[in-house]
């Protein structure tokens, strides 16, 4: 009997898809292809290429089940990619693609399912604190966009809450940080938490500290694209950049200040836990110390800030993790 289900991650940048199938309890992997997300028109351009490469296409063949993680915020299983022209609709997949059971979740829901499933060599620990079991966790993470998902102990096990916290104020610490706040406000209106903290907000610090390139004798003006956070880490960690260093320092800053916040918002004993593709580019900069120190500095609670765990998930795959869990769970429940 065909058991075979499809799950995919989907970002504003790439989309990696895989088919499974079934067999004796386990998801047995059996293609998987990654994709530029703006070279397709829409996501059904992009899954049914997939099919067609997989081989699923015949009815015979084809998946029971689909789950795809979506970086954006879903409402009636239809999204909008905060990052992307696409808009996804669940019941459009199954119509066009006759899959019975089709879900979609958030890209950071499907990282927290996958925090149970890692091992110690999936993560980097910057502090081990002391962790309470079933209490709340938080998972965030920069990469195209900034993602945040909470972890709450229901019944017997962990149950992800997605969120949109990446588009909270931006809370600037200090002189710097309010001169940087100040110059994307007349840039932008408002200023989020991903104006900063995502591979184009990297890019926004550096512009914004290159305007005073007078500080920085002997180096000329850098034209860079919206989003050259890999350019800019390069820069810092290879060519020893200046403005590169400063902007990767002061992003580590805000990336620890804001992952504070998270964990104090939710009183997240049980851990927090950096995920998205930027985290274990920099973990030199973030095991710095730079980091954990705006991460701890919360005033009258610094001390029971120094008591949560706090590690970074360097596992690329944790997202399809996540979502095959939840495309298993959608195909079992149909039997």
């Amino acid at each position: 009997m065909n058991k075979r289900l499809i799950y995919g991650d989907i970002g504003g940048t790439k989309a990696i898809l895989q088919l499974g199938e079934l067999v004796d309890g386990h998801v047995h992997e059996q293609f998987t292809q990654r994709y530029d997300s703006s070279a397709y028109m829409t996501f059904c351009d992009l899954l049914g290429e997939f099919l067609h490469q997989a081989g699923a296409t015949e009815s015979s063949n084809s998946p029971l089940a689909a789950c795809f993680a979506v970086a954006g915020p879903i409402t009636e299983q239809q999204v909008q990619l905060t990052n992307l022209s696409w808009q996804i609709s669940s019941a459009q997949i199954a119509d066009t693609f006759s899959i019975p059971a089709v879900q979609l979740i958030n890209d950071f829901e499907a990282v927290a399912l996958a925090v149970e499933m890692l091992s110690p060599v999936d993560l980097i620990t910057l502090q081990a604190g002391k962790a309470q079991a079933q209490s709340m966790r938080v998972v965030l993470g920069a990469g195209t966009g900034m993602g945040v998902a909470w972890l709450t102990w229901q019944g017997d096990r962990y149950v992800p809450l997605s969120t949109e916290a990446g588009h909270m104020d931006f809370a600037p610490t200090n002189a710097l940080q309010i001169s940087l706040f100040e110059a994307l406000q007349q840039k932008f209106g408002h200023v989020s938490v991903e104006r900063l903290l995502s591979g184009p907000g990297l890019t926004n610090i550096f512009h914004c500290l290159q305007m005073n390139l007078a500080a920085f004798p002997g180096l000329t003006q850098l034209e860079l694209a919206e989003d050259s956070g890999a350019t800019i880490t390069t820069l810092a960690l290879t060519h020893k950049h200046p403005i590169a260093i400063k902007a990767l320092n002061l992003f580590v800053e805000i990336y620890g200040a804001y992952a504070g916040n998270l964990a104090l918002a939710g009183l997240c004993r049980g851990g927090v836990y950096i995920a998205g593709g930027i985290a274990p580019k920099i973990i030199q900069s973030l095991s710095s110390g730079s980091f954990m120190q705006a991460f701890r500095d919360k005033g009258r609670f610094s001390a029971m800030m120094s008591e949560i765990p706090v590690h970074v998930i360097t596992n690329p795959n944790v997202g399809l993790l996540g979502v095959k869990r939840k495309a298993h769970h959608l195909l079992t429940a149909q039997n």
